[in-house]
């Protein structure tokens, strides 16, 4: 079975949904090989690489043209939506950039058979360790514990390495009608959007053996 996954680092639901799709597959244990590709998406590839070190908070404050406290509430059910999955968001902490340097990380680690690794990685340090994902050293940093070498970290990144990966990418989510992510596909034949309640993963791959069968 292969799990196609269109996600952004920065995207909150993105990382729950990694996470109710994990706890599907524990509670079923299928018994052939499960692949999951994560596939490249921006949210908003307009974003400065650095923009002024705004948090979750202030970002969604200026863009929305509301109060910190407003923005702060907005977030509340996201923070506890995360916790029922097992993830502590620091969104206090978060560093909002662009997020292109991170998908050529991902797509770099891809060529190793570590994609998944990679997100995991990615993930925990932008929601939970307040990492800046755009930053060259801290991605190179990150990219090291999958065994991915700084040269060839720092050349992916700096030469536009994995750029036509990630336009074919985001290419093909235009073209099966990716509105938002994050957005999963099974073996081509069905397809799930946002983060899903875990029940919603376990039928649809209930559906997918029992089709095999």
């Amino acid at each position: 079975m292969k799990i196609e996954i269109w996600s952004d680092v920065q995207c909150p639901f993105c990382y729950i949904g990694k996470r109710h799709l994990e706890s599907a597959l524990n509670q079923l244990k299928p018994t052939e090989t499960i692949e999951i590709e994560w596939k490249s998406f921006q949210l908003d590839p307009t974003i400065p690489s650095d923009l002024a070190l705004q948090n979750s908070f202030t970002y969604l404050a200026t863009k929305k043209g509301i109060s910190i406290e407003q923005s702060i509430s907005m977030h509340e059910n996201v923070t506890q939506m995360a916790a029922k999955a097992g993830l502590n968001y620091q969104l206090e902490k978060t560093i909002i950039s662009n997020s292109y340097n991170a998908h050529q990380l991902i797509q770099l680690a891809k060529t190793i058979k570590k994609g998944d690794e990679m997100e995991e990685i990615l993930f925990d340090a932008y929601f939970c360790k307040g990492k800046n994902i755009a930053h060259l050293p801290t991605l190179v940093e990150l990219g090291q514990q999958i065994g991915l070498t700084e040269p060839e970290i720092v050349t992916a990144i700096t030469t536009n390495q994995f750029a036509d990966n990630i336009n074919r990418d985001i290419h093909e989510s235009q073209q099966i009608g990716v509105k938002g992510v994050p957005f999963f596909v099974f073996d081509r034949k069905y397809a799930l959007s946002g983060a899903q309640p875990v029940e919603q993963f376990v039928n649809c791959i209930q559906q997918l053996i029992a089709e095999k069968i």
